[in-house]
């Protein structure tokens, strides 16, 4: 159940709307090195085994297990070093039995050997040469520290399917199954766009009725987490013509997504809505609408006959944050084909009490403690959508449900981790 108010929308309502209105952005094929933060679109096919020969896992001597099968340290063998196989080296030299060859981490293993003998089961390890290597103790079994060729991959495994994000970790798998490219989709582009006449430069200083900007910087860092381009970054006044004519030059730039904050609320100032629902309102039918959370109930959405989609969120930064996490992001990444477009949540119990705000979710930026396996609010003021300074402490938003009236210390809450 949603617990909405009558007359409010769900959350769930909401973002079945925007996801509804996303279409896949095109794909364009991309180095695999310079991948990174791309989404899939199709699946990466390993090109080469992984690894790609027999290899050693330690620095010591390769040898035959028949012939070490009996060592001790009070029944020593003794074997004849043949060949030094340094890693990167081609050489597949061959051993008769009673022979060895010095073999480092990450080398080919020669073709008669089938076990490896790290340099600390030797007499002299390392320093004692290349003609004669004393094993003073045995391996547990065959095949003890060989990698064997394809132990991980085979060629033609699929290494990553369709939808997946290209991390750190998953180009050097790319790369490791021998893939040279990918075909990914293109980077959503985003246009942000902060009204109110009150609003000022970040740093510029503050007068009375003034407000810095925190809306703009606080979402042109939220999208490089969502993997999407910011193409630009504006503030416009309380007029609706300044917001026509910031929309139309963000279509023209081929912007994706265009996101306001401010002004879609039901005051006597609200440029946004006075935009779409004026005289441009037929542009592509943006609607208004209020949605059962706090915060973030007045909420704006729509999409425009270019195919750019718009947000309006409200204007206070707690409220933008939240409503970009909630809706702004599911749709940048649903936008690339991503095969989950949530973040995992986690269980934990409330380190205190507060109050939540009657029939809708609440959303409250905490602080975690994953030790204690507790959160708390980031600030004392509460959920306040004003409160901006507690974001600095925020990592998480904790997730209270509409028809919680209380939260009370030790109630297990649903966490979604965000810093």
């Amino acid at each position: 159940m949603s617990g909405a108010r009558p007359g409010l929308r769900s959350v769930e309502e909401q973002l079945g709307r925007i996801l509804a209105a996303v279409r896949p952005l095109p794909v364009e094929v991309l180095p695999v090195t310079s991948a990174f933060g791309r989404t899939l679109a199709d699946p990466v096919i390993a090109a080469g085994d992984i690894p790609l020969f027999d290899n050693s896992a330690m620095d010591g001597f390769a040898v035959r297990f028949d012939d070490v099968a009996d060592a001790a340290a009070d029944a020593p063998v003794t074997l004849r070093v043949v060949a030094d196989l340094p890693a990167g080296t081609s050489l597949d030299p061959s051993l008769a039995p009673g022979e060895a060859a010095r073999i480092m981490t990450g080398s080919p293993v020669p073709g008669d050997a089938d076990v490896i003998v790290p340099f600390e089961d030797t007499a002299g390890g390392l320093p004692a040469g290349l003609d004669d290597v004393v094993i003073e103790r045995a391996p547990r079994e065959a095949g003890l520290f060989v990698r064997r060729r394809g132990g991980d991959l085979r060629t033609g495994d699929e290494v990553m399917a369709p939808g997946v994000r290209l991390g750190a970790f998953q180009i050097a798998a790319a790369v490791a199954a021998g893939v040279g490219e990918v075909r990914v989709s293109r980077s959503p582009r985003v246009v942000v766009v902060s009204t109110g006449s009150e609003l000022t430069a970040p740093g510029a200083g503050g007068r009375r009725g003034s407000i810095p900007d925190s809306n703009g910087p606080l979402l042109a860092a939220l999208l490089v987490g969502a993997d999407a381009e910011l193409v630009g970054l504006h503030r416009v006044g309380d007029d609706p013509a300044e917001v026509t004519r910031v929309t139309r030059e963000a279509e023209a730039a081929g912007a994706d997504v265009i996101v306001f904050t401010g002004g879609v609320s039901a005051g006597a100032y609200e440029p946004v809505r006075g935009a779409f629902a004026g005289e441009d309102a037929g542009r592509g039918g943006i609607e208004f609408a209020a949605v059962a959370m706090q915060p973030g109930k007045p909420q704006a959405f729509g999409t425009l006959p270019s195919g750019t989609l718009v947000f309006g969120l409200p204007g206070n930064p707690v409220s933008v944050a939240v409503s970009f996490e909630v809706f702004v992001r599911p749709a940048l990444l649903h936008l690339q084909g991503r095969a989950d477009i949530t973040r995992p949540s986690v269980r934990l119990r409330a380190a205190e009490s507060w109050r939540t705000p009657p029939a809708r979710r609440q959303y409250l930026p905490a602080v975690v403690d994953l030790a204690a396996g507790t959160v708390r609010p980031a600030t004392a003021g509460g959920s306040g959508s004003h409160l901006a300074g507690g974001l600095a402490h925020a990592q998480a938003f904790a997730i209270v449900p509409a028809e919680v009236a209380e939260v009370a210390e030790g109630d297990p809450l649903d966490v979604i981790l965000v810093g």
